[in-house]
């Protein structure tokens, strides 16, 4: 008896190292998937806190709120069933749907510099007319972040592709969770930044005061450098899942010009040489990620102009209108003699 429960006790044990494993390696796959997504992380981030801008400072922390659990249904209710029957009838597409989605990024970091360059750069509208309606901020914000969410999803299936369906499973839901709760974490941190300063900013001690006028005056800084890593993360990303893309559908040479500046860079100086050969990945990546977007953008900006040419040549073939007070003699009833 004692013998049998030994070895009840020993298979027990074995299965609780097998699943601590598991946990680990589950955990560890997280991590990596992750980190694969900072990026879109980043622009993500730099987004949200506009969306809380003419809100009631007492209802901003509701309103992010509301829109985290919307982003972490976007990415478990209907990305995540999504991806994970792509990856099991049609695993071949991922790496195309990646690519679409880094082209994207690469669109919208180009789009983001040439709006700044060109001083065409959008402001978020005061609302003067009265109260903001809560529901229509977060129905905008849950819809803007789809296609990120989607975008962080993909990057993360694509690093764990290798992975049993079950495990990527698991491992796509504490990436959702994960991301989700930082994000909004962070963004929570920041639209209340400056709450928090200015409650500072009112105490009796001295120092109290200068942290608070300190964190109030930070806000826009902030706000300004987050949105600005947000454009360099966003060019980063895009062009650096688009040069791995390339490699692995057969054309190298983009791929292997920066992987070659990486390992001249990592040569350069060996006691940093890692960080050398990082920002050199980075940076090939960003240049080639900013000329893919400005490609884009000019593809796009063209589509707009013959659109609103033809649109303005559909107005003016339309007859004009009679002036006021001739209806009399040219309009309905006269014979025009």
């Amino acid at each position: 008896m004692s013998i049998g429960l030994a070895a009840l006790l020993d298979d027990i044990a074995a299965l609780a190292r097998l699943a601590a494993a598991s946990v680990d390696d589950v955990a560890a796959a997280a991590g990596r998937a992750s980190v694969k997504a900072a990026g879109v992380v980043v622009d993500d981030t730099a987004v949200t806190p506009r969306y809380v801008q003419g809100i009631e400072p007492e209802r901003e922390l509701s309103i992010v709120a509301r829109i985290a659990k919307g982003s972490l249904r976007n990415k478990l209710l209907f990305i995540l069933p999504a991806i994970l029957l792509l990856s099991w009838l049609a695993p071949w597409a991922l790496t195309p749907i990646l690519m679409l989605g880094g082209t994207y990024l690469c669109y919208e970091g180009a789009e983001k510099i040439w709006e700044k360059v060109s001083g065409h750069e959008e402001h978020a509208e005061e609302s003067a007319d009265g109260p903001v309606d809560e529901d229509t901020v977060v129905a905008g914000a849950i819809r803007t972040d789809f296609i990120l969410s989607a975008e962080i999803m993909v990057i993360a299936m694509n690093e764990v592709a290798s992975e049993a369906l079950w495990s990527r499973a698991l491992i796509l839901v504490v990436v959702a969770i994960v991301i989700t709760a930082l994000v909004y974490g962070v963004v929570a941190a920041i639209v209340k930044m400056d709450d928090a300063g200015l409650a500072l900013a009112r105490r009796d001690s001295p120092a109290s005061r200068r942290i608070g006028t300190g964190l109030v005056k930070a806000m826009p800084k902030v706000l300004s450098a987050l949105a600005t890593i947000g454009i360099v993360a966003m060019c980063w990303v895009g062009g650096h899942i688009l040069l791995v893309g390339l490699d692995e559908l057969g054309w190298h040479a983009p791929y292997s010009l920066v992987h070659h500046a990486e390992e001249w860079a990592h040569g350069l100086i060996p006691a940093i040489g890692s960080v050398l050969g990082w920002l050199a990945n980075t940076l090939g990546s960003a240049i080639f990620g900013l000329l893919v977007g400005a490609a884009v953008l000019v593809i796009v900006h063209l589509v707009q102009k013959v659109v609103r040419r033809g649109r303005g040549d559909g107005h003016a073939a339309a007859p004009p209108a009679a002036p006021e007070g001739q209806a009399g003699a040219d309009g309905p009833g006269s014979t025009g003699t």
